[in-house]
């Protein structure tokens, strides 16, 4: 009682205590003058002490109270006044402070004895004796973290919602600034106010009072990460209150008591389970705002861990009754996962966990439900589930009881978690789930689970032996690898990356074999047009590598897609690529004293240095691309170089002058004295007797020839070995070709090799070569020296070789004489310009391939040399990209794009016409080169290529030369039939090559040439500058329905623009601004669109009607096709365009609904025949909607192939033209008015 005078002097006005008790303690007028506090908190504390052992004691304070004039009524007002002066954000120290003790004091008498009979209990001051630990803690750490939550969701790539601004930002500013001292103190009265809290839990129930015992869990849940805990926290019944220390121990203490049922029945144990499931989802939730993600700081995780522990210690203790509970749990976890990598990862273990306190029936019971939820049509929850079933993979396999339901049983096993859950969304119709699916696939192999990773080999396997329940048959592996190749090459970026991680993964755990065509999936997409991709192919070949670093093939697919690399588009995969070889191969090179056979590195260095002098040459030239980067970084050390020539007489020779022979071409600064030397000691006194023993193979003998000539390049030393080579060559040949029976005796790759060598050794000495070698040269094209005697030296331009006489020389042999003779031909121009009107006429008359294809290279070889002379002969060349043979084709286009890239050859005459009429070539592959040459390669070169010959095309491929302007170039006769594109039967070859030149142009191309086709060939009809005759026609009619593809139309107004494809769905206001961004830009152009078509199109099309309808010309359906389809983007505005002929407009109007009717009639009719039919087929089972509206779908194509839009049923093998304008309201009037 002395307490409480102390700290209450004066006597408490009744009107105050009762306008307090009726106000419901919300808020409290100003105490009297008189009624202070004298020392602070300190009386608070001693009062405090004095009252906690009556809590326990027999004798009663309220008595006390009773006797000494206390009243109870005046004393809870009194801390009421204090628990509401620290509700304020500009409360001082002290005032907050006074709050927490004055709670802490009403909590305690709460829980003392008598409380209840004494009215001390009121909801409202409970409630906010509770939160005056959120007002009193300071508010500016909480709002620091919640500003750092929204950075971290801003950096994962969505834009997130703007926030709205609060409106107590002057209140912020205001806010008391508080010491480490303060905060301290501030602490202690938070810990006396749970500890309070939780003895009162201990004898108070508040199973009558949900709404309080709701405000606890959520303090008590804000409190579990509060701060951090050093060690682990345990969690149980008997603990000492005053022992804890720490605040997420006494929360969790807290909802412990919580939990039981004194504070309710199973709604308590709900409540307590719905405040963890934030904690759990890292989300910061408050009474009535939206959850928001936290950081993913060391603090959060930590109490995440904390929440985890405590649900299973609960689970533990409550047993069956917790169960359905933590079901409902989980299912909540699921389906409020935000779709973040590392949240749903942590998320993921969070439910495997948890799942592990499930008995085997409620186990299989969830997977269950799992696999129903990874079928849901949210994207995030598919990937969520693919995440928690790799979280149950690495747990042990459950064992089924002998009670549980055989339904259940088979959702226990690894196996149904890899083929269902994994496996299972391979086909996944989001990328997103798509690639995580795979992923997911190919880190079931790295789990220490032998579960998961034989049902992975289940999937890929035919083998018996590896289950006795499940086998694949051999038909469902090879689909599975056919669709997991198809996941490589699929359109989405991130789908590649994962699969080609899957396909390592597969490879490298000798889940599929290691063969050739396996491996090259890998190596191909190291050069993948997705930058990301060529990364990952690189990243996949290392690890494979690692793996089986003993396997040859393995070695040449790593070689095959690591060595191109280093000359890469891209200078990241180029550093990627050399940082892979220098890793492998430079930095494993050690002397030849030190190597050992033991050490797989330099084992697996020189194996596949002996796969690039061996296997791997046509690698040589990427090769020596690293080699020139290394050595401006200063790689070759003379330590280096000293190992390298240790091996040169070792079993690695090969590989070693491999090795020199790069460096000393992309070094020159280097002493190579010492490589010099062992090269004379070595090779070069026996170069020349290679050469001329005529042993080796022609590679060989061409870089023999190459090395000889980079030893001396000095003239004398090159006219004098490459000299020899000539005259021994020489006589050779002069032997067979001039001796009388040499030619039946003839051994056919000995001359092979002369006249090869002749040809590589005279590029060096061209002195050295005769009017008699270049004779007989051309003797083994033509035939026998009896050519010789029977016409001058000199050849007839106009004549093929071939021509001169019947040749009796095997083809092999007539085609390298070409190439010796076009390499003669390179170093003397006179000898070029005698024998190019024989090579154009070879390609023509020859019908040897091998020749032909020769005289190809040869030609486009002197291209380069003499541009100027050849380039009469280039539509010589280009006949052949309609050669018999595919691979003159093939190797024609390749050329010739070479060609157009270094500007040799330019686009002149018909070179871009036959060019792109490969497009439609007879061999798919040859169709796809071409397109690639066009769009990848020369389009970047030439934007605006395509858009400059369109109108042209159409004139060239339709042979129609009757245009004052297009088509004049010069053909002859056996070439315009050869490219000739002209009738019927080739329209739809005419039409792919015109959808695929405007499927490349921009909007503004797409605009400027249907201005151009309008005055060009539109006008042109309509000025009588081109008759109207039969081709004239077919013209016209073409016009009309290129005018009509949808691939003229712009792609502002088609809405053909589309986005990344490796982008995650964007939230809704991105979605809602870029559509009206896209609504904006779509009415712009359409107006201007709209413009150009009344100014431009109409007039000439009026004419053009009136002048066909004078005619009777049936190219007026196309015309009326047209403008049907252009009509129907401006249905309402017919009559406002064809003012000026309104029966025209009316016929336009009538058209486009009976045209709309008719479709109607015609679907209905489409769709009930496809059922019919499916009836019939199938015995009765019915079709499903989505078959018969794809084979409507496929009904549905362009009149006239590309003209008309018509709808064709099953049993029509034709599209039939509709007849347009034949019961028109006008029609009809006229022939009422003639009968009448």
């Amino acid at each position: 009682m002395e307490l409480l005078k102390l700290i209450f002097i004066g006597v408490f006005c009744a009107g105050w205590v009762d306008a307090v008790w009726d106000f419901e303690f919300t808020e409290t007028e100003p105490l009297d003058a008189a009624i202070v506090i004298k020392n602070g908190s300190k009386e608070f504390k001693t009062l405090y002490s004095h009252l906690l052992p009556y809590m326990t004691d027999t004798e009663s304070v309220w008595t006390v109270f009773g006797d000494n004039g206390v009243s109870v009524k005046s004393l809870v007002a009194v801390l009421s006044y204090f628990v509401l002066g620290g509700k304020s954000k500009t409360a001082s120290v002290q005032q907050r402070i006074s709050a927490l003790q004055a709670s802490s004091l009403y909590l305690l008498l709460l829980g003392i004895p008598g409380s209840v009979v004494n009215k001390v209990f009121h909801q409202i001051l409970f409630d906010t004796c509770l939160n005056t630990v959120s007002n009193c803690w300071p508010q500016s750490l909480v709002k620091k973290r919640k500003k750092d939550t929204l950075k971290s969701s801003q950096a994962d790539g969505k834009r997130s919602k703007p926030h709205r601004k609060d409106n107590d930002g002057d209140e912020e500013q205001e806010e008391v600034h508080l010491s480490p001292q303060d905060l301290l103190k501030i602490r202690e009265g938070v810990v006396l106010l749970v500890k309070s809290l939780l003895r009162l839990l201990l004898k108070f129930p508040l199973k009558d009072e949900p709404q309080s015992a709701d405000n606890c869990v959520q303090m008590f849940a804000k409190l579990t990460n509060f701060e951090p805990v050093i060690g682990e926290l345990t969690f149980g019944a008997g603990q000492d209150i005053d022992a804890m220390r720490t605040m997420p121990e006494l929360a969790y203490y807290g909802l412990w008591l919580l939990c039981s049922s004194n504070h309710g029945d199973e709604k308590s144990l709900r409540r307590v389970f719905h405040r963890i499931l934030y904690v759990i989802l890292m989300m910061s939730k408050g009474e009535s705002d939206k959850p928001s993600l936290m950081m993913a700081t060391q603090a959060v995780l930590a109490a995440r861990d904390q929440a985890i522990g405590f649900v299973s210690h609960v689970v533990d203790e409550l047993k069956e009754p917790a169960l359905p509970f933590l079901r409902i749990l989980l299912q909540h976890i699921s389906f409020r996962m935000v779709d973040k990598t590392d949240y749903r990862t942590h998320g993921a273990q969070a439910v495997a966990k948890l799942l592990a306190k499930m008995p085997c029936g409620h186990y299989a019971s969830f997977i269950k439900w799992l696999f129903d939820y990874s079928r849901q049509s949210k994207v995030a929850y598919r990937m969520f589930a693919l995440d928690v079933s790799m979280a149950l993979l690495e747990q042990p396999e459950r064992e089924a009881n002998e009670d549980l339901d055989a339904e259940l049983v088979t959702f226990l096993p690894h196996r149904f978690l890899v083929h269902n859950m994994v496996f299972g969304r391979r086909s996944d119709a989001s990328p997103t789930v798509r690639g995580h699916a795979l992923t997911c696939l190919a880190q079931c192999l790295e789990l220490p689970s032998m579960n998961a990773t034989r049902s992975v080999k289940e999937l890929f396997s035919t083998s018996e032996f590896l289950s006795h329940t499940h086998v694949c048959t051999h038909a469902q592996t090879k689909d599975t690898m056919a669709l997991l190749k198809r996941r490589v090459s699929d359109p989405k970026t991130n789908v590649r990356k994962c699969a080609l991680q899957a396909m390592m993964g597969l490879l490298k755990h000798n889940v599929i074999m290691l063969s050739e065509e396996n491996l090259a999936v890998l190596s191909e997409r190291t050069r993948d047009p997705a930058l990301s991709v060529k990364k990952k192919a690189l990243q996949c070949l290392m690890d494979l590598l690692a793996a089986h670093p003993e396997n040859s093939l393995v070695q040449k697919a790593w070689l095959r897609g690591v060595v191109p690399a280093v000359v890469d588009a891209e200078s990241s995969v180029q550093e990627k690529a050399l940082e892979c070889l220098e890793q492998t191969i430079l930095s494993q090179v050690k002397s030849h004293g030190s190597y050992s056979y033991r050490d797989a590195q330099q084992t697996l260095t020189w194996d596949l240095l002996g796969l690039l002098c061996d296997h791997c040459q046509d690698l040589g030239r990427y090769f020596s691309r690293a080699f020139t980067v290394w050595s401006k970084q200063n790689k070759f050390t003379a330590a280096f170089i000293n190992n390298l020539i240790s091996h040169t007489e070792a079993e690695h020779a090969a590989g070693a002058w491999l090795l020199l022979s790069k460096v000393a071409s992309s070094c020159p600064r280097l002493d190579y004295g010492k490589i010099l030397d062992a090269w004379d000691n070595l090779v070069r006194s026996d170069i020349i007797t290679w050469l001329k023993s005529f042993d080796m193979p022609l590679e060989v003998i061409s870089a023999s020839v190459e090395t000889l000539c980079r030893l001396g390049k000095a003239e004398t030393f090159l006219n004098q070995h490459c000299g020899e080579l000539v005259s021994v060559c020489e006589a050779y040949l002069s032997g067979v070709i001039l001796n009388e029976n040499g030619a039946q005796n003839l051994n056919e790759d000995l001359v092979v090799k002369h006249l090869y060598t002749l040809g590589v050794a005279s590029l060096h000495c061209p002195s050295k070569v005769g009017k008699r070698i270049v004779l007989l040269v051309q003797s083994v094209l033509t035939s026998s020296v009896e050519q010789q005697s029977e016409g001058s030296e000199e050849l007839a331009g106009s004549q093929p070789l071939s021509q001169f006489k019947a040749t009796s020389m095997p083809s092999s042999v007539r085609a390298h004489a070409v190439i010796t003779l076009g390499k003669l031909c390179l170093q003397h121009e006179e000898l070029t310009r005698k024998y190019l009107p024989a090579f154009a006429r070879e390609l023509e008359l020859c019908s040897e391939l091998a020749v032909r294809s020769n005289v190809v290279v040869v030609m486009c070889d002197l291209c380069v040399r003499y541009t100027n002379m050849v380039d009469r002969y280039v539509p010589n060349v280009s006949a052949c990209l309609r050669d018999k043979d595919p691979l003159i084709r093939k190797q024609t286009l390749t050329m010739l794009t070479n060609l157009l890239q270094e500007e040799f050859v330019k686009w002149k005459g018909s070179l871009f016409f036959r060019f792109i009429a490969v497009l439609v070539d007879s061999d798919p592959t040859i169709a796809s080169l071409c397109e690639y040459c066009l769009v990848h390669l020369l389009l970047k070169k030439n934007p605006v290529m395509f858009s400059q010959h369109f109108i042209e095309c159409i004139f060239h491929f339709n042979s129609y030369e009757k245009h004052k302007t297009y088509n004049k170039f010069p053909q002859t006769a056996s070439e315009k039939a050869k490219f000739s594109l002209k009738g019927a039967q080739n329209k739809e070859r005419r039409f792919t090559i015109y959808r695929f030149l405007l499927v490349h142009f921009t909007d503004a191309q797409r605009f400027n040439i249907t201005i151009k086709i309008s005055q060009n060939i539109l006008a042109c009809f309509v000025d009588g500058e081109l008759p109207l005759d039969c081709d004239g026609a077919a013209v016209l009619a073409e016009t009309f329905g290129i005018l009509s593809l949808k691939e003229i139309k712009l792609s502002a107004l088609s809405g053909a623009a589309g986005a990344g494809g490796d982008e995650l769905q964007e939230d809704e206001q991105m979605a809602m601004a870029k559509a009206v961004m896209q609504v904006a830009q779509k009415k712009v152009v359409s107006q201007v669109q709209k413009k150009v078509f009344i100014e431009s199109m109409i007039p000439i099309i009026i004419n053009l009607k009136s002048m066909l309808e004078q005619k009777r010309s049936p190219v007026l359906k196309d015309l009326m096709g047209y403008l049907q389809l252009t009509m129907q983007d401006y249905r309402n505005e017919v009559k406002e365009f064809f003012a000026a002929d309104e029966q025209l407009a009316v016929e336009l109007e009538y058209n486009l609904k009976m045209y709309e009717k008719e479709k109607e009639h015609e679907m209905e009719a489409q769709m009930a025949h496809c059922s019919l039919v499916g009836d019939a087929v199938s015995g009765g089972t019915p079709v499903s909607t989505r078959t018969g509206m794809q084979h409507f779908d496929r009904c549905s194509k362009t009149g006239e192939e590309g003209r008309v839009l018509q709808l064709m049923s099953p049993d029509q093998q034709t599209p039939v033209p509709r007849q347009w304008n034949v019961q028109s309201p006008l029609n009809q009037k006229r022939t009422r008015q003639i009968h009448q």
